[in-house]
């Protein structure tokens, strides 16, 4: 920087006396010169000009000279590049103006150009004018010049007046306007069309309908509101849905929930011709499908202690509505008692079991011993019930070894395990211990206390004394007994689902009997499977996206797991990538995933959906290049308002030159205004009105009254 030292001369005062006694004395000067003009006294006025002159003299006038040096200012060149700007060469466009401003600020004497960048403003959209403010906190007032916003003008705390840091006062309390120049990564206004979602749900009830409220806005010079729009709803591996919706007004859109668990709903809106980008024309909802409640038949046999077990499990938990009936003797014992004392009330067997059996979710036996109590008739109705898709568990004790045991019923076709009549009761004391199976299926697998060993002989569970053996077993043993016999099995029939624990002795680990052991944990997921509820199932595949990458995770109780999924992207784009084995039955995969819209994961035979959430809503709001916003700031501050164009070889970028005139901003420039900020290397005084004329001006002007005064 050249030595811009400079000479300043400016007058100064230096009182000789107190300046109250100054006050008192120029006082007492006006009250003489009052009474000399009411008396019409000659020579009053020069003897009041020769007590001026003399007041004059005692506030002591001074003549200062100041040497000093030009400090340079700074101004803040404030770049935008947030995540609307990647629409199109924005970015590219403000890198080379940044670029290029540098460089003509190098040649503007005693200007500096600090460039800050701006990235994503963490939900809050962009924000130009905090970090504006704070990259001008350790400039000192006096040496900042003004600012440069480089942007598409989508400014999110745009002020609605000029902000402190452009209006610094000096130190009489003046305040000073900066310059705001605001050029734009763009050739003009533009035009897009954006989808919102006004309204959805996070939860739906399944086998109803779930309601979204949606608007579509055309943004832009000229809208067309009212025009009628195609939008299409993509639910993840279901036939989309096309609807018809009006620009600029709010539509319902009603969605079948058919499936519990996650439902993703991708929303896109055809394209408005001229559009900056498609960017946000389309959405992905997230709704969560749950059962409105679970209906659950609980039939016990004769009393037992695991009757109290279930009923706490199941009443504890609130989603459940729970029937429960206990056969407290058969029908067909004879002891003289009355009718009406033999029930609560009657067994409604009909209602039951043939009129309201599709009604519940689940329906549980457990120690139940037939003897005639359900007819044939409807103990195929709950054969039939299990093979259209409903759930049956089954608690298997003594009560399998006689002559009402349900295998020798229509139910035997559904068991999936036979119990013979003769040697098939265990009884000594063992420890439940999980299959290899067991560790794999996610009913079984990490339950509290279950071990790592495949035998299942290191599980930390408590004791259990009577177990049935089987002659044939076929689904999956996801537990085991003594001398490996099947404990636990599960098995799918048709569309339904049937469990069968062959032990009546759970109950011994809610009383801690040897440690305890996880009782309710199993019997919960146990009861959740049978209701199909998807964390639960044995083979799974599902999708996460998170921080730009797609992370799938497949399940499987089978001992070899697929070693690959096909990931297909939003755009139909498709590629495979390995699986890698996480733990027993466990693998994943991951892979970049940065564009918006819905994903699919596949391997073959199970697909999962995934998609990303918008990092910063507000930023992809409205991707229009605009100066809507901040061209009133920029008027108010005085700054001038410029379209680069979008070529970033041809840029229209204005020129940068100290301003020849009070204008900051012309048809091709820009400029800053001189702060004279100055740091003082050299100061002299002097006085303004010496002794010796202070003297000869009140003698003379004395004696000029006086002579007056005598004529």
């Amino acid at each position: 920087m050249p030595d811009l030292t400079t000479l300043r001369h400016m007058i100064s005062f230096s009182p000789l006396l107190p300046s109250w006694l100054l006050y008192t004395l120029a006082l007492l000067a006006t009250l003489v010169l009052l009474a000399g003009l009411l008396r019409r006294a000659r020579g009053t006025l020069w003897r009041a000009a020769a007590a001026a002159i003399v007041l004059l003299w005692l506030a002591g006038p001074e003549r200062i000279s100041e040497t000093g040096q030009a400090l340079p200012e700074t101004a803040i060149l404030v770049v935008d590049q947030s995540s609307s700007m990647g629409v199109g060469q924005r970015a590219t466009i403000a890198h080379q103006a940044a670029e290029r401003l540098q460089a003509e600020a190098a040649h503007v004497p005693g200007l500096t150009l600090r460039t800050v960048t701006v990235r994503d403003g963490h939900g809050q959209g962009t924000r130009l004018f905090a970090a504006l403010d704070q990259a001008a906190a350790d400039i000192p007032p006096a040496r900042l010049a003004g600012a440069i916003l480089l942007t598409d003008g989508q400014v999110h705390d745009t002020p609605a007046h000029a902000p402190e840091r452009l209006r610094p006062a000096d130190s009489g309390g003046r305040h000073t306007i900066l310059p705001l120049h605001v050029l734009l990564a763009a050739k003009g206004e533009e035009t897009d069309r954006r989808l919102r979602i006004l309204q959805a749900p996070p939860y739906a009830i399944v086998g109803q309908t779930a309601t979204l409220r949606v608007q579509v806005d055309d943004l832009g010079p000229h809208p067309d509101t009212g025009a009628e729009v195609e939008l299409t709803l993509d639910r993840g591996g279901e036939p989309p849905l096309h609807k018809t919706v009006r620009v600029g007004q709010p539509q319902d859109i009603t969605l079948p929930v058919t499936h519990p668990g996650p439902m993703l709903v991708g929303l896109s809106v055809s394209a408005l011709a001229g559009e900056v980008s498609t960017a946000n024309n389309q959405d992905v909802v997230r709704i969560n499908g749950v059962r409105d409640r679970l209906r659950v038949l609980l039939v016990s046999g004769t009393p037992n202690q695991g009757e109290r077990v279930w009923r706490r499990l199941l009443k504890a938990d609130p989603s459940v509505d729970l029937v429960h009936f206990t056969i407290l003797r058969p029908p067909d014992k004879d002891d003289g008692t009355p009718l009406s004392d033999l029930a609560l009330i009657a067994f409604p067997v009909r209602e039951l079991f043939q009129e309201k059996i599709s009604q519940f979710d689940l329906i549980i036996l457990d120690g139940f011993e037939n003897r005639a109590i359900l007819p044939r008739a409807y103990l195929e109705n709950i054969a039939r019930y299990v093979r259209d898709g409903g759930g049956l568990l089954l608690i298997g004790g003594p009560e399998f070894l006689g002559p009402g045991s349900l295998q020798d019923t229509p139910l035997g076709d559904i068991l999936p395990a036979h119990v013979p009549a003769e040697g098939g009761l265990t009884e000594q004391r063992f420890r439940p211990a999980l299959t290899a199976d067991g560790h794999r299926h996610p009913v079984t697998a990490g339950l509290p206390g279950a071990g790592s060993a495949p035998d299942g002989h290191d599980a930390e569970w408590g004791p259990w004394y009577r177990v049935l053996r089987t002659d044939s077993v076929h689904g999956q043993v996801l537990m085991d007994g003594p001398n490996h016999t099947p404990l636990l099995v599960l098995d799918r029939v048709d569309r339904g689902r049937v469990a069968f624990l062959l032990s009546d002795q759970i109950w011994l680990w809610s009383h801690g009997e040897g440690g305890g052991g996880p009782q309710s944990e199993l019997l919960r997921h146990v009861s959740h499977w049978l209701m199909k509820e998807p964390e639960l199932e044995e083979e799974q595949l599902t999708a996460t996206i998170t921080d730009g990458r797609i992370v799938v995770t497949r399940r499987t109780a089978a001992p070899i797991a697929p070693r690959a999924v096909t990931i297909t992207a939003p755009d139909g784009t498709t590629r495979q990538v390995p699986l890698h084995a996480t733990g027993i039955g466990l693998s994943q995969a991951d892979a970049p995933a940065t564009r918006q819209g819905i994903w699919m994961a596949d391997d073959g035979t199970h697909r999962a959906f995934a998609a990303p959430a918008q990092d910063d809503p507000v930023e992809w709001a409205d991707l229009r290049a605009t100066a809507t916003v901040t061209a009133p700031l920029a008027g108010q501050t005085g700054g001038g308002m410029f379209w680069l164009g979008d070529d970033p070889d041809h840029l229209q970028l204005p020129a940068l030159h100290p301003p020849a005139s009070g204008r900051m901003a012309g048809s091709d420039w820009i400029g800053f205004p001189q702060r004279d900020a100055r740091l003082i290397t050299g100061r002299t005084a002097s006085p303004l009105l010496p002794v010796w004329l202070v003297l000869a001006l009140a003698a003379s002007l004395l004696l000029t009254g006086w002579w007056r005064e005598g004529r």
